[in-house]
């Protein structure tokens, strides 16, 4: 460890807003520890109080200014810090980081930058610079042409063919991106990029392949892992933060996913990046074809998610491996077994499922592209991807139930809402999958890669044999509870319902698909199925649970609540 510091500021994100959320509270927090645990004094300029890394005994000190380059200053030759931190705070500490350098701050008051180094950051962020330094490892990445006008915008178009895509440089979430299929949808969307960066990409549209992401780590001895890879279900057009994430990836063969892993190990050593970074790549479905479409050298909504899913702490390790450690000399504060310099490996499946609250803008376009909408997101985990994906339905506040048995939603035409992709397009796909569509239909629409579709098509396979056994609901008032079960005791029955629940039904969805809300409450049915289920001996993981409970006396009643 760098022996030399003292004391270290860290940029917090700023005030949240859309595109900027609480995955960047966590990184910083995370960060916070690592410094503490070093003995470190810390300093944190953050403005939200509503987080939880400026809480009271998070940082040794907290300043509430923005998250700008005249705020920062006026804070470091007050507290003259050692060792600056800018990974932690998404794309305002960035562009903050790389301003602090440029008006030559940082050397003014001698602030070490702490893990990747500034110019590498510079690298990364300016698109010039970034194909400049991959085409020198022979990577690929999107043909496209850095612009400063509108004027080059137009002719950078002209040269690559429509259609293409615009990103505004140095922004998060992918604000004044867009696709633009003619000249008049370019100058549209030229003007909203410039107005949000003094730099606008334009690229050749690779709509239509898949999405890939490696989170990567590195420490300054060049060893090098991949710590999570992550597939999104919809293809490349929709921002990432804006689909749903599975974690780890599904349909890529071995042969790919050991490509982009090594391709991302390259990338991250040429760079230079030390502690945590993200990489982006399109996938050609067709081919082993890539192309890279950016590297984040920070934390990302993404290097959350994969914390999470995986139990590896990315930004506590990140902010080690920026004092100075090597992964060899940590150890994963989370399993307190494994050292940080371990690959986690995942027996199990994680989806992320983007939230919305659209509604509460008037006027707002629900189409989703390339810049992001969503509010927030949840994650959910399951042992099959049928039980994780239902999971995270149920939990993002759209009042779903699941990927099926839920309320009845108006579409107008279905094959146009799968081409158009809004906030409820999951569900659209359930509706075209109950109406008869087939796989290869909603594929050519959508582009979802035809695994995920299969899946979803076994969900609702599972909820129409389901309601094959609706008759029984008609025997409710008339029959004793002995009869009924006798009646439920069949094998067919009891193989369908526990199927039902290995594939993330919940007893509420069970309960609909049978009939059984018709005549009582939605709460009522779903705990009449709770109680056949335990009559039936269908819960999950008894034994395992008998086990921890003999284990763990004063438990028992949170485990049995918890898991039955």
């Amino acid at each position: 460890m760098n022996q030399k510091i003292k004391k270290v500021l860290l940029l917090g994100s700023g005030a949240l807003k859309i595109g900027q959320a609480g995955e960047f509270d966590y990184s910083g927090a995370q960060a916070l520890k690592a410094l503490k645990e070093e003995g470190i004094q810390s300093v944190l300029i953050n403005p939200n109080i509503a987080t939880v890394q400026t809480s009271q005994g998070v940082a040794d000190k907290v300043y509430f200014q923005p998250v700008w380059a005249d705020f920062v200053n006026r804070v470091i030759e007050k507290e003259r810090p050692d060792g600056i931190l800018l990974s932690f705070g998404g794309q305002t500490a960035l562009n903050c980081g790389i301003e602090l350098y440029q008006k030559g701050i940082l050397e003014k008051y001698d602030v070490e930058v702490l893990g990747t180094p500034i110019q590498t950051v510079i690298d990364t962020e300016d698109r010039d610079l970034f194909v400049k330094r991959l085409d020198e490892i022979n990577v690929k990445t999107i043909r496209s042409h850095a612009c400063d006008n509108v004027e080059d915008v137009r002719v950078a178009a002209s040269e690559l063919g429509f259609p293409v895509i615009l990103r505004a440089a140095y922004a998060l979430g992918g604000l004044g991106s867009g696709f633009c299929d003619n000249e008049e949808e370019l100058l549209v969307q030229a003007e909203e990029a410039f107005s949000f960066s003094p730099q606008v990409l334009v690229e050749k549209s690779l709509k239509g392949w898949k999405e890939i992401e490696y989170e990567v780590v590195r420490d300054r001895y060049d060893n090098c892992i991949t710590v999570c890879n992550m597939e999104n279900i919809d293809p490349l057009g929709i921002h990432t933060g804006e689909s749903i994430v599975v974690a780890p990836s599904q349909t890529l063969s071995n042969s790919e996913y050991h490509k982009l892993r090594s391709l991302s190990i390259r990338i991250i050593k040429h760079l230079g990046i030390i502690g945590e970074c993200n990489v982006q790549y399109a996938l050609d479905p067709q081919s082993e074809d890539y192309r890279v479409i950016e590297v984040n050298a920070r934390l990302s909504r993404s290097s959350a998610l994969a914390s999470k899913a995986t139990g590896y702490p990315l930004a506590f390790v990140a902010a080690k491996l920026g004092l100075g450690y090597g992964l060899f000399e940590l150890n994963n504060s989370v399993t307190k077994s494994t050292s940080a310099f371990f690959e986690p490996a995942l027996d199990y499946v994680v989806v992320k499922v983007p939230r919305w609250d659209l509604t509460k803008f008037h006027g707002v376009k629900r189409e989703l592209s390339s810049s992001m909408k969503s509010v927030g997101e949840v994650m959910a985990i399951g042992r099959t991807f049928e039980e994780a994906i239902q999971k995270g339905l149920r939990m993002i506040g759209q009042g779903m139930h699941g990927f099926v048995a839920n309320h009845e939603i108006k579409i107008e035409d279905i094959a146009t809402a799968l081409r158009e992709p809004t906030d409820m397009r999951v569900f659209v796909v359930s509706e075209a999958l109950n109406k008869g569509y087939s796989i290869e239909q909603i594929h050519q629409l959508t582009k979802i890669d035809r695994w995920f579709l299969q899946k979803f098509k076994h969900i609702v396979g599972i909820g129409q044999r389901l309601k094959e056994f609706s008759y029984l609901s008609l025997f409710l008032g008339s029959m004793e509870k002995t009869e009924l079960l006798e009646c439920l005791e069949t094998p067919e029955f009891i193989q369908l319902l526990q199927e039902a629940k290995i594939y993330g039904f919940s007893d509420f969805q069970i309960a609909r698909a049978l009939g059984l809300e018709a005549s009582m409450t939605m709460e009522k049915a779903g705990l009449l199925i709770r109680s056949w289920r335990k009559e039936l001996s269908i819960m999950p993981f008894v034994n395992q649970i008998d086990t921890l409970a003999a284990e763990y006396p004063a438990q028992t009643n949170y485990l049995y609540l918890t898991y039955l």
